[in-house]
């Protein structure tokens, strides 16, 4: 045979070898990827698993359930009492509305007055915001009895009362800047000021809380358990 096609069948022999054994490699390779991938998830199923056992986290969810159960039936009972709106009542209903909550807006208006209409849009903006807060008004010409007994001399009047009791007033504009352009954040503030209504709290901002507890909640977890190996 001749010398160099021996050598070259050689060579070639010895190139395949090379790619048979490239190609036994490679294999090899995606299988370790695959169990490697395969034991990874089995991990993450098994720490999502302990996590979703979690005494801790269990309490938590289950207290912000309960936390949010009584809030729900807190507002469907202040929803019953007429909270949330901003209603006009009558001489004969307003006892029974300022002894029936604990926090109480009453508008003594005049239905001609333009500065009574401005206190109007204004409570109004308020009510849906402040659902523990009642806000009514009444009509001062049509309840001369408790414009007399409450001695109110000047519209629009508003007063406060806690657990049936007048207490504080807001007489004309005078606490207001004493001009008709105030903004409802500065009566609001007032209100608040005043301790009638609450300043409100965000909704997200206490989303916001109960996930940063869930996240410190995780984090402990995760930690006891990087401790315990």
């Amino acid at each position: 045979m001749d010398p160099d096609s021996v050598k070259s069948t050689l060579q070639t022999l010895a190139y395949g070898n090379v790619m048979a054994a490239a190609a036994r490699d490679y294999q090899k390779e995606l299988l370790a990827q695959e169990k490697a991938q395969a034991s990874s998830s089995r991990n993450e199923d098994v720490d999502l698993d302990e996590l979703m056992d979690d005494p801790e986290l269990e309490k938590l969810h289950a207290d912000r359930i309960a936390a949010l159960k009584r809030e729900a039936e807190k507002r469907q009972s202040l929803t019953k009492k007429g909270h949330g709106e901003y209603r006009e009542v009558t001489e004969g209903d307003f006892l029974g509305e300022v002894t029936g909550s604990v926090k109480v807006i009453c508008h003594f208006y005049h239905r001609e007055f333009y500065r009574c209409k401005i206190m109007d849009k204004h409570l109004k903006a308020l009510a849906p915001n402040h659902l523990h807060t009642k806000f009514i008004k009444i009509d001062a010409e049509n309840s001369p009895f408790f414009v007399t007994k409450l001695g109110i001399k000047t519209l629009p009047c508003v007063i406060l009362f806690r657990s049936g009791i007048a207490g504080d007033r807001l007489v004309g504009f005078q606490d207001l800047g004493g001009k008709d352009d105030f903004t409802t954040r500065r009566l609001e503030a007032l209100l608040i000021k005043k301790g009638i209504i609450d300043e409100k709290k965000k909704e997200d901002d206490e989303e916001a809380e109960y996930d940063e507890s869930r996240r410190r909640t995780v984090r402990y977890s995760t930690n006891q358990d990087s401790d315990s190996e």
